[in-house]
């Protein structure tokens, strides 16, 4: 027999059963955390998403369908993106606030059906824009698109302020326009909408993880790419001051996307804050796990958990995630 071993430490013993580790475990991850996306359009019918497995395109009957196996699951927080009609779209995406558009009507149903669940909105211009872009497109004298954020930031102000008048509780700007947040709070301020929460999407990279979700919703760029106003994947520092000017500017909460590939931002961004943080697990992260499970190489159900638990872990306060429904039903 080995001569056993004098110590005074042994870190193991807090590891030794379900029920000590229950009581040392360091980050809890709840159904209160999570925040479903959903996509939707006008057709009748819910359509399933090629490139993201398990999600669908729901109909407005459809979505209050969905919103409501969610809401048993106990999520209680959604946020729309919506697949427009090509003959909609428009350079400046007038759509966007239409007030009998898709998304003030989908709010307006979810509403009705569940009152007390949280409807959060995107507010950009690319599914309504016919550039695929954020913004409003302008192409110089030499070819190259210029996007126009002052022009760009007035139409989303309008967008904002229909989302509210439909029943919003969070409107969530995406477009990465500077100085779109204190616009929109004023907006929304002079429409006597002072409740409504603004989480936006202050630290939003140029990610090559969006891949799927612009085959989603058909909004991927006609030409260009969007460099010049979402984030270079290589930057940290200017992380904080995208949050810093966010809050600054009336944002209630501020958010991190992608998730996964960006932990280290999600802690730094929550260090520095003082406001709540979101972290958006995006499609890319939510397809390679779907993948990996289905040609049997991972455990889809303990991978999925595992990895918004490194989120939370990193300093979200709350996720959004794909997974979000069966994740809730789960916990």
């Amino acid at each position: 027999m080995p001569e056993k071993l004098n110590l005074l430490i042994r870190p193991r013993r807090n590891r030794k059963s379900a029920a000590v580790r229950g009581l040392v475990k360091e980050t809890l991850l709840s159904p209160s955390d999570l925040i479903y996306p959903l996509f939707i359009h006008e057709d009748r019918e819910d359509v399933a998403i090629e490139s993201m497995p398990g999600c669908h395109r729901w109909s407005l009957p459809g979505l209050v369908e969905e919103v409501g196996r969610a809401y048993v699951a106990g999520v209680r927080a959604i946020v729309f993106f919506p697949k427009i009609e090509e003959s909609l779209k428009t350079s400046s995406g007038e759509e966007c606030f239409n007030p009998d558009g898709l998304v003030p009507r989908a709010i307006k149903a979810v509403k009705a059906a569940y009152p007390d669940m949280a409807v959060i909105t995107d507010v950009a211009l690319d599914p309504y824009n016919s550039d695929g872009h954020d913004g409003i497109v302008e192409k110089q004298s030499n070819g190259e698109l210029k996007i126009l954020n002052d022009e760009t930031v007035a139409v989303l102000c309008q967008q904002a302020v229909s989302h509210a008048e439909a029943g919003a509780d969070i409107i969530s700007p995406s477009d990465m326009m500077d100085g779109r947040i204190g616009a929109i709070r004023s907006a929304l301020d002079a429409a006597g909408h002072e409740e409504v929460s603004i989480l936006s999407y202050a630290v939003k990279y140029a990610s090559a993880f969006y891949g799927p979700f612009r085959g989603a919703l058909d909004s991927a760029p006609k030409d260009g790419d969007k460099k010049t106003y979402q984030m270079d994947p290589a930057n940290s520092r200017e992380a904080l001051r995208e949050a810093d000017l966010d809050i600054a500017e009336g944002a209630d909460m501020v958010m991190v996307k992608p998730a996964g590939p960006y932990l280290d931002i999600i802690s730094l961004v929550r260090d520095a804050v003082d406001v709540p943080v979101a972290a958006y697990q995006v499609s890319g992260e939510y397809l390679m796990i779907k993948s990996a499970a289905r040609d049997g190489w991972i455990d889809e159900d303990k991978v999925a958990m595992e990895s918004l638990l490194g989120i939370k872990r990193a300093g979200a306060d709350m996720i959004l995630t794909y997974f979000a429904k069966d994740v809730a039903g789960r916990l």
